[in-house]
């Protein structure tokens, strides 16, 4: 009976040594959820972007980024709402289709918190002809469409006053409304639309003021392109496309990676060699 005992205890002490050793784990096989990804580990990023020209710069840069281990996801939007809203909502990461002011009222009227991490590009605004193919030959009446939101229906409002058409009342710059409007020989009428819409309906309207990204989407013939904003407008100087993420993600190395590729030479070179003023580069 002693003996089956002894061999007993003896089983017993070797199956608690042998489970002691196979319960202990290696710390690289479960490293803390926290550790930063080891360098070479590939990041994937998603940005919301026009389609035109912004997802397009955009694609310049998806071998560029690649070579740094980043993944650059384009997501392209065909509005002016929901690429902000899904910033926000941290379904994407950054976004490319707005300039800074829009931004800013956005923030105001929808409580978002985005920022711009920098300026990339400017869009001149353009008129374009519809049912009349000349500014001199607008008749009574005309009906020209603008962007209908504040501050490119304000940039469409003041090209409007630099080729004679209307005046607006003194001062009231880059926050014009149609309201401001105090001079109107031929009783022109303004017509706010969304600026998707506004290539769309140029068979309907005299003229249209279009935003540069949204001609080029509809492939707007340059033939149609009667006047554009100046290079040293005020516009020109204030609604530089911007590169936008929410704030506290200013630092985040990916995002800076996409900043500084937006911003190189090989993106000047592409915007000169492709769009021909049309974009222009805000570096």
């Amino acid at each position: 009976m002693k003996r089956i005992l002894k061999v007993f205890a003896l089983v017993l002490a070797l199956t608690l040594v042998l489970t002691a050793c196979g319960g202990q784990k290696d710390p690289a096989d479960n490293p803390p959820a926290d550790n930063p990804p080891a360098e070479g580990d590939n990041v994937v990023i998603k940005v919301g972007a026009s389609p035109a020209p912004h997802a397009v710069i955009l694609e310049q840069l998806v071998p560029v980024l690649a070579e740094q281990g980043i993944t650059l996801e384009i997501v392209q939007f065909d509005d002016y709402v929901m690429p902000n809203l899904a910033l926000d909502g941290k379904d994407l990461d950054a976004n490319y289709f707005q300039h800074k002011p829009y931004l800013d009222d956005f923030n105001v009227k929808k409580g978002t918190k985005l920022v711009s991490l920098a300026p990339i590009h400017y869009e001149p605004l353009g008129i374009y002809a519809g049912k009349t193919k000349a500014i001199a030959e607008l008749p009574e009446g005309a009906q020209i469409g603008i962007p209908a939101d504040n501050t490119n229906g304000a940039r469409a409002l003041q090209l409007l006053v630099a080729q004679g058409l209307i005046e607006l009342k003194e001062g009231v710059g880059l926050e014009a409304t149609e309201l401001d409007i105090v001079k109107n020989e031929k009783n022109l009428k303004i017509v706010p639309m969304d600026s998707a819409n506004l290539p769309a309906s140029l068979p309907d309207l005299d003229l249209a003021v279009i935003n540069g990204n949204y001609a080029l989407g509809a492939g707007l013939s340059a033939d149609l392109l009667l006047a554009t904003e100046a290079a040293d407008s005020d516009a020109a100087k204030t609604f530089s496309n911007v590169l936008a993420v929410r704030e506290g993600d200013e630092n985040r190395p990916e995002l800076l990676a996409l900043r500084d590729a937006l911003r190189s030479e090989t993106v000047r070179t592409f915007l000169e060699e492709t769009y021909h003023g049309v974009v222009v580069p805000s570096f």
